[in-house]
C-alpha cells in the first residue's frame, strides 16, 4: 500500500513537471520510469498511474476551462456531441480517461520491464 501512495504522488508530480517543457505523451514515459523504479504488482502500477494522471488532467482541464467560463469546452462538448451529449463534465471525464490510459500502459510496461531484469 505504502508502495501504491509513492507511485502515486511521484507520477503526479514527474507528469505535471514534464508536460510543463515537453509532449503530453510524456506521461507515459513518467509513469514507466516511477513503475520500474517503485516495486510494485502489474496491475498496482497501472492503476496507480491510471488514478494519478486521470486526476491531474481533469483537475487542470477544469481549471482551464473555468479561467474562460468554459466557453471553449462548451464549443469541443457540442463538436463532440456523441460522445459527450453536450456535457462539459462528460469532456473532462474523457480527457481523464485518454491521459489515465497512456499513463497506465507506460506504468504497466516499466513493471513488467523491471520483472523481466530479474
Amino acid at each position: 500500500m505504502k508502495n501504491v501512495f509513492l507511485s502515486l504522488l511521484v507520477t503526479t508530480a514527474s507528469a505535471c513537471v514534464l508536460q510543463l517543457f515537453l509532449p503530453w505523451w510524456t506521461i507515459a514515459l513518467a509513469a514507466f520510469a516511477v513503475a520500474y523504479f517503485v516495486k510494485q504488482n502489474s496491475f498496482a502500477a497501472f492503476l496507480s498511474a491510471f488514478v494519478a494522471v486521470f486526476l491531474l488532467w481533469v483537475v487542470y482541464a477544469y481549471m482551464l476551462s473555468s479561467a474562460n467560463e468554459n466557453i471553449l469546452a462548451t464549443k469541443i462538448a457540442e463538436l463532440l456531441k456523441q460522445l459527450t451529449k453536450d456535457s462539459v463534465t462528460t469532456l473532462y471525464l474523457i480527457t481523464g480517461l485518454i491521459g489515465g490510459l497512456v499513463s497506465g500502459l507506460g506504468a504497466l510496461t516499466g513493471s513488467l520491464a523491471a520483472k523481466r531484469k530479474q
